[in-house]
């Protein structure tokens, strides 16, 4: 089974994200690129990069990075409104022509500040509506030339991307991840996807979806190859068992009394809801996963953690690979020491 091991790289226009050192120059470029080599150094192969109106641009970041590294995979997150559909083939297949084929995209259809930056949308349907003839255009132009098409939302008449993405082996283009919980949002996922994101659940839940997806990917007639499975989740890793809940809870006790600020990205989407409401079933669900979190404004990853020792973490990230997921974004704070702590000693616990 080929597995992908990722992390996360806060692109945040304020410092001590989630807890992170407080710093002067926390978004510079000699910071992130710091980020970006560790990685690099320890085992990962590569970083989730977040968007959202309000921080730094997430393209321009990644681009920044893969030219200051050599194997160092950014995962971009975009939003269909955010980008028309042809213009962001075109940069991110230059992209991944001039980094040899190192690009992944994460496309979000969640909230955000749309009109800021000019952008409408109506109900879930119409903004699922929309993300899935992203989806469909984007990897048309990735993989076809002369592309014409006529959908609801976008529109294109002979089209072709120059440079082309990289091909290699399999691989035809950059990889598709997508995020979403709600009935539509799975449908699209099921259909138009390469990998659907899951954030932090327990395993039963994980395994119900993974289900429901790969019998909607045969209802619908899904057109491409099979639809795989990530999980993005933090993870806190300690030398004991002990020491881990006792920094985890140190944290959440932060967290009560204002000392970790309160994640400004955190919506209640479907996906978000369904984090939120774990703590009725418990604080530790599956052994080790810690629901506390989202009580005092963890917000997407941040809502539960997985705690323990390396041995203790590997062993539940195992749980969640034998039900097919195979693509991991994992992080925890402060980020750099923890991109070392946890390449060093998780990574090659979960490759062995």
């Amino acid at each position: 089974m080929n597995l992908r091991f990722l992390w996360y790289i806060p692109n945040q226009a304020q410092p001590g994200h989630r807890g992170d050192v407080v710093i002067e120059n926390h978004n510079s470029l000699e910071t992130l690129t710091s980020q970006a080599k560790a990685l690099e150094e320890h085992g990962w192969a590569g970083a989730l990069i977040g968007t959202g109106w309000g921080r730094p641009d997430t393209f321009t970041v990644a681009t920044a990075l893969a030219a200051r590294t050599t194997t160092f995979q950014p995962l971009i997150a975009v939003r269909p409104g955010y980008w028309h559909p042809a213009k962001f083939a075109s940069a991110a297949a230059t992209l991944d022509h001039l980094s040899g084929g190192r690009v992944l995209i994460n496309i979000v259809s969640g909230k955000d500040n749309l009109a800021a930056y000019g952008d409408s949308e109506g109900d879930q349907a119409h903004r699922y509506a929309r993300t899935k003839e992203f989806l469909q255009l984007v990897r048309k132009l990735w993989t076809e030339e002369n592309v014409t098409y006529h959908g609801e939302h976008f529109t294109v008449t002979d089209s072709t991307v120059v440079p082309r993405t990289v091909v290699r082996g399999e691989r035809r283009h950059p990889r598709l991840y997508f995020g979403g919980a709600s009935e539509t949002a799975e449908k699209v996922a099921a259909t138009e996807a390469d990998v659907q994101l899951f954030w932090g659940e327990p395993l039963d839940g994980i395994g119900e979806r993974i289900e429901r997806l790969k019998e909607l990917s045969e209802k619908l007639g899904r057109e491409h190859p099979p639809l795989e499975f990530g999980l993005r989740v933090t993870t806190l890793v300690r030398d004991t068992t002990e020491q881990a809940w006792a920094d985890a809870e140190a944290k959440v006790v932060q967290m009560a009394n204002g000392g970790i600020s309160r994640d400004p990205n955190r919506f209640t989407a479907v996906g978000q809801q369904r984090l939120l409401d774990l703590a009725a079933r418990g604080e530790v669900l599956d052994d080790n996963l810690y629901t506390t979190p989202g009580k005092f404004g963890g917000g997407g990853a941040g809502t539960t953690w997985l705690v323990g020792s390396a041995e203790d973490v590997a062993k539940s990230l195992r749980r969640y690979q034998a039900l097919g997921i195979t693509h991991f974004v994992l992080s925890d704070t402060p980020y750099l020491p923890e991109i070392k702590r946890q390449g060093d000693r998780l990574l090659p616990l979960l490759r062995g």
